[in-house]
């Protein structure tokens, strides 16, 4: 495992526009994937628009890989269905904390960059990298890949991130 950046806080906060997967609904819930490790969120029952609020914590480290967001439709007597899949490059995020570092903003809030949808990312609208009070966060709504339609937000906040390299 290469250096360690910090800690990843990713915050599941909803879905919506969610595909049926059963027979009139689903019961969704999300996995999301960092390097090799893994976390998911509850179950949310008969929802297709499910809040879910759910903060969900990773090691960050170089390395720096993709973050990758599986929504799944929870089924008793078989396997699990998908219901769409989205990925995002979390570079922009730790080029922001650098630069947090760099410039010495501690408190207050400042947007530090702005990414904008492109096939580096599955994001919906541009979303704003900000510094406030010193912790980097940056909010974004995900389209769902191989479905026909959902979308799923996230709050990722970049926790105790080290200084640029010399």
């Amino acid at each position: 495992m290469g250096e360690q950046l910090g800690q990843l806080k990713i915050i599941v906060v909803q879905g919506k526009k969610l595909v049926i997967r059963d027979f009139k609904s689903s019961d969704p819930y999300v996995v999301l994937k960092l390097g090799n490790q893994t976390a998911k969120t509850k179950v949310i029952n008969s929802c297709l628009n499910p809040v879910w609020n759910e903060e969900l914590n990773f090691t960050l480290t170089e390395p720096l890989g993709v973050l990758n967001l599986e929504v799944f439709d929870k089924d008793l007597l078989k396997s699990d269905d998908k219901m769409g899949n989205a990925f995002l490059n979390l570079q922009p995020l730790v080029s922001a904390a650098r630069l947090r570092d760099i410039l010495g903003v501690s408190s207050g809030e400042t947007t530090l960059r702005k990414v904008i949808p492109d096939n580096e990312n599955c994001l919906v609208r541009e979303s704003s990298i900000n510094c406030v009070n010193g912790e980097v966060a940056q909010n974004v709504w995900l389209r769902l890949r191989g479905v026909e339609s959902g979308e799923v937000e996230l709050t990722i906040k970049l926790v105790k991130n080290v200084t640029t390299k010399t």
